[in-house]
């Protein structure tokens, strides 16, 4: 639980209030009303349960990155960013990038940004709304010459009215045109943006298969957890309502239908679109290069983040399990699971489609883990090929994991050994640090790793290369 300290203001109050309960609420505002009457000056500490993951992020290091392996630097490829969360590759040193906040989708050809964005749309942006996921499909993944290169996104879009009024989180389709816009709009899914405003997920990627795999949490501020009337049996809530498109890993195919015309956890929609479940929200999902296998990084509130082999029909155990533990209905931690779930008695099951399974690894605490992804190059050395790269925007770390023989667990020892990363426990896992909060990370197409970091003025794309090849492009 984090706690904050603020002299009462309007200002302070803009970006604090949406985050209170009622009572809270009401509290605060009869203390600006004696404030305002008696010329008071007022100091108080509201703890939030849940803190908004950008405002807790990590900062870049004064002496920059720092890559534990001697043989491996950072490099800045480009700085001046607002505000990003997601990029995607059209090409060698072509990166399109996600800004948050604009509502644009930038590009940067060759360590410059272009003097216009490819796109600027209007995106409800308050705490985790946005701009949020992109994922490229190039002609040649078709094998279709005439197939225009089309570039999905996912974003909250905002309503008419010039207020931050969400009408909902859409995933749409757009075409480059003439290599500098992208045009010709299509809508493929629109899904809820309420109660929110935080847990919008929005990692977006295309899978093996060439269909869009997206991630969605439940869409739940502290404030709101305990409200029943959005509570859903994709949330683990066995009286809940039907699902609506939250709490989850969904996939669709680039058109925008349903995968072979049925679904993994019944053929009801968009319960058909679902290919996980269970999870409060997900920065993070990528498939292993190797066994073709999904994996996902989950945040908890204030414990239980998580890495997970997410098979078809997963069930994360949120909002009943957490990590390990039990989770309380005010959303805090409980007891250690043990034995495993009943599914019948404990969580949803979808008539047996959905399976629960404990995380690969799991924190005691919340560092908010963000993006993941498989390195299938040996550009960096033969010993990370094929592995697991996790970044944290909490701490501006790196983690670095190999997996068993079988690729359906991490290959852990030590301290980890029990899957639990409690504190001081997570420095043989450290590959990199000091990177400020990471958002992104991003194989490109010269087989190196890029880095992307959140800042409201400052958000960097770093790439790691080998350090006798620090001038590589």
């Amino acid at each position: 639980m984090r706690k904050y300290d603020f002299k009462l203001n309007f200002k302070k109050l803009t970006n604090i209030v949406v985050f209170m309960n009622k009572n809270k609420r009401i509290l605060l505002f009869s203390l600006l009303a004696l404030s305002l009457v008696g010329s008071m000056s007022i100091t108080i500490n509201i703890a939030f349960p849940f803190a908004p993951v950008y405002a807790v992020r990590a900062k870049i290091s004064p002496e920059g990155p720092i890559i534990n392996d001697p043989n491996l630097v950072a490099q800045v490829v480009f700085k001046g960013l607002k505000a990003p969360t997601s990029m995607a590759f059209l090409g060698p040193n072509d990166i399109l990038v996600l800004e948050k906040n604009e509502g644009t989708v930038q590009r940067i050809v060759s360590g410059k940004i272009l003097a216009e964005p490819l796109l600027h749309v209007d995106v409800s942006s308050t705490d985790e709304r946005g701009m949020l996921g992109i994922a490229v499909a190039a002609k040649n993944m078709t094998g279709a010459g005439d197939i225009p290169t089309y570039v999905f996104l996912y974003f909250t879009e905002a309503g008419l009215a010039k207020v931050d009024v969400p009408t909902g989180n859409s995933i749409y389709r757009y075409e480059l045109v003439n290599n500098d816009k992208l045009l010709n709009p299509k809508l493929l899914l629109d899904l809820p943006a309420s109660p929110g405003p935080s847990h919008n997920g929005g990692k977006l990627i295309i899978g093996p298969d060439n269909n869009l795999y997206f991630s969605i949490g439940d869409l739940k501020s502290s404030a709101d957890f305990a409200t029943k009337d959005f509570q859903t049996k994709a949330q683990n809530y066995i009286d809940g309502i039907d699902t609506d498109g939250r709490a989850g890993i969904l996939r669709i195919t680039q058109d925008g239908g349903v995968v072979g015309d049925i679904g993994i956890l019944g053929n009801e929609d968009p319960l058909n679109k679902y290919y996980a479940y269970g999870i409060k929200n997900s920065f993070g999902i990528g498939f292993d290069p190797v066994s073709g296998k999904l994996w996902d990084t989950e945040n908890g509130p204030t414990f239980g983040d998580e890495i997970n082999l997410v098979e078809p029909g997963f069930n994360g155990g949120w909002a009943k399990i957490q990590g390990i533990w039990t989770v309380s209905e005010a959303g805090k931690k409980g007891k250690v699971v043990s034995p495993m779930p009943n599914p019948d008695d404990d969580l949803v099951n979808f008539d047996g489609k959905g399976k629960y399974s404990f995380p690969e690894l799991t924190w005691a605490d919340s560092f908010g883990l963000t993006d993941l992804t498989f390195l299938n190059s040996d550009k960096l050395g033969k010993q990370y090929e094929n592995d697991i790269f996790v970044g944290d925007i909490g701490y501006g770390k790196i983690y670095h994991f190999k997996l068993d023989q079988n690729r359906t667990g991490l290959l852990l020892d030590g301290p980890l050994a029990d899957k639990v990363v409690n504190k001081g426990e997570d420095k043989k896992a450290v590959f990199a640090h000091g990177f400020g909060g990471i958002t992104d990370i991003e194989i490109g197409p010269d087989g190196y790793l890029y880095i992307l970091t959140f800042d409201q003025v400052d958000g960097t794309i770093f790439r790691i290369v080998p350090k006798d090849n620090d001038n590589a492009t």
